[in-house]
């Protein structure tokens, strides 16, 4: 480094300023690199910030897994894991709607009502969200593969035990709160790894990715009435939660971008936060009961802000408005799919014609999103801001659908139903994850997800339960569907209205800024042309100064 100091030096007159500031630049890196103690290693440093690209989603900077070959976001061994995803999200997502089958033997086996019945899919699918901060702490210290296989061991032990069940509050247990953590446990790790994998096409990707809940609409039903037929529910219980084991497979093949950090690292970490918990215990002591609280606040936000993301209500409109509006949209976005077989056998259609609309639903599904995720992973849609009123109308359009559903109970006018309907749930699948990484930064991803998972559950815990009292107090499915058409188009109506209203108020906060610079810009240059005016020029030609003179 001296010895180039020493050539700049000895440069043209012409390039003294350049050289100068290129060689204090070099000779201050220099420095910096002496009083860093831990930049002696370069290669360390590579290491260890490589192994940080899990939680930097964003990061568009390839890094090296634990066998040192190296992966490239965007692609790689990222197809892989859009594959394992498409797998995953088929054996989850999509299972709940395979409880419309065995509805109506559940229903005369245990002797219960449809509001009975209906919390077994209401507390699997309210689990399946709400596990979301219990996901985002296994995910953050057992990474996403290990999260994954466990929650598809718990999703087949749950399903396995279920087929064993003598009471329904037994299943309740068993295929609601067993079965649905499982689904928790699989299907977030499996999202938040293609947003890990993918960053200039995660619109392809997610899009690409949704194609498992649209195969699994279009083989569970049909796997299951098969089962149903041949096994009963029980033996068919007992099949798929072999199938779910599944999902341990899919896991398997997650693998992490970078290594995980290294123990000195963490043992840092670890001291400091012994160091912190030290100084809280004395402060402790010594306030009292004030100390105490202070001290539980100090534990509890940290956690709410990292796994759950409360902050972000209060601070991003955005994510505010988006969470609000898609936590009303699932109040009846699933309810159609498990009364929809109720629906169609209560009027005399047959249990294998009824399921082949469940069938054409996971078809359609199939044939819009690969479509989907071509048109969206196009160069002029990547980085565009206008998915948030593609997804709204798509939640609109969907609402109002199931009006179709509920005015005729004939097989064309289901099937027209199940066709839009299809293709509105499809658009909202690929668009789903995409809205919220577009809405918030990828660091907060997880915690976004896991809040508005919550926040979904909720609704979903709420909405069969609820189609269940409405149709025992009025002895009509129909109604249950024009509920659900109130709330997908006012959830859709919502969401566009309220990012139009933060679009138009972002622009004219941007605009009156630039105004506000342009007028500050304005204010010295119109001074230096008033100082100029009246500079006096030394004239050295007497003729010129005689012409001033004149004049």
């Amino acid at each position: 480094m001296t010895e180039g100091v020493e050539v700049h030096q000895a440069q043209p007159n012409s390039t003294d300023a350049a050289t100068t500031a290129v060689t204090r630049s070099r000779t201050s890196s220099l420095q910096a690199v002496e009083t860093d103690p831990g930049s002696e290693e370069p290669d360390q440093q590579e290491e260890e910030s490589s192994s940080f690209l899990e939680v930097q989603h964003h990061s568009k900077v390839g890094a090296d897994d634990s066998s040192g070959v190296p992966v490239a976001p965007d692609g790689g061994w990222g197809w892989v894991v859009v594959a394992a995803t498409i797998l995953v999200l088929a054996m989850t997502l999509a299972f709940p709607s395979c409880i419309g089958i065995f509805y109506t033997d559940l229903q005369n086996d245990f002797q219960a009502s449809n509001t009975e019945t209906s919390w077994v899919p209401a507390i699997m699918m309210a689990v399946l969200h709400a596990g979301g901060p219990i996901c985002s702490v296994l995910v953050e210290s057992l990474g996403c593969r290990v999260t994954i296989i466990i929650g598809g061991i718990l999703s087949g032990l749950g399903m396995a035990a279920s087929s064993f069940a003598q009471t329904i509050v037994e299943l309740y247990i068993t295929a609601g709160i067993i079965t649905g953590m499982g689904f928790s446990l699989s299907f977030q790790p499996s999202i938040t790894m293609v947003g890990h994998y993918f960053v200039r096409r995660r619109a392809f990707a997610n899009a690409l990715s949704s194609i498992g809940t649209a195969l699994g609409l279009s083989t569970l039903p049909l796997l299951a009435n098969y089962l149903l037929s041949s096994f009963g529910w029980r033996g068919s219980f007992l099949v798929l939660g072999g199938v779910l084991l599944n999902c341990c497979v899919c896991g398997s093949v997650m693998r992490p971008l970078g290594a995980k950090p290294k123990t000195e690292a963490r043992t840092g970490e670890m001291d400091n936060r012994q160091l912190k918990t030290n100084c809280l215990s004395i402060s402790q002591e010594r306030e009292g009961l004030k100390g105490r609280l202070r001290t539980t606040l100090s534990t509890v936000m940290p956690f709410l802000r990292r796994h759950m993301a409360f902050d972000l209500l209060c601070s991003h409109p955005y994510f505010c408005a988006y969470a609000l509006g898609v936590s009303w949209m699932m109040l009846g976005f699933v309810v159609p799919l498990v009364y929809l077989v109720p629906y169609a056998t209560a009027y005399g259609m047959e249990q294998d014609r009824a399921a082949l609309l469940m069938a054409i639903l996971g078809l359609v599904n199939i044939t819009v999103r690969p479509a989907t995720a071509l048109v969206f992973g196009l160069p002029r849609f990547r980085g565009s801001h206008n998915f948030a009123y593609l997804f709204a109308t798509a939640v609109l359009i969907n609402g109002l659908s199931n009006c179709v559903c509920g005015m005729a109970t004939s097989f064309p006018v289901l099937l027209v139903y199940v066709i839009v309907f299809g293709f509105s749930m499809s658009l909202i699948g690929s668009l789903l994850f995409t809205v919220l990484m577009d809405t918030v930064e990828m660091s907060r991803f997880p915690s976004a997800l896991g809040l508005i998972s919550i926040m979904e559950s909720i609704m979903l815990l709420l909405g069969p339960p609820l189609a269940g009292i409405l149709v025992d107090s009025t002895g009509q499915y129909a109604y249950v569907f024009f509920a659900c058409s109130v709330t997908g188009s006012t959830a859709g109506l919502f969401i566009m209205l309220s990012f139009y209203w933060l679009d138009r108020q972002k622009n004219r906060e941007v605009k009156s800024s630039f105004a506000h610079k342009d007028t500050n810009a304005l204010k010295p240059s119109l001074k230096m042309t008033i100082d100029c005016d009246y500079t006096p020029v030394p004239l050295q030609n007497n003729n010129i100064r005689d012409m001033e003179t004149d004049v």
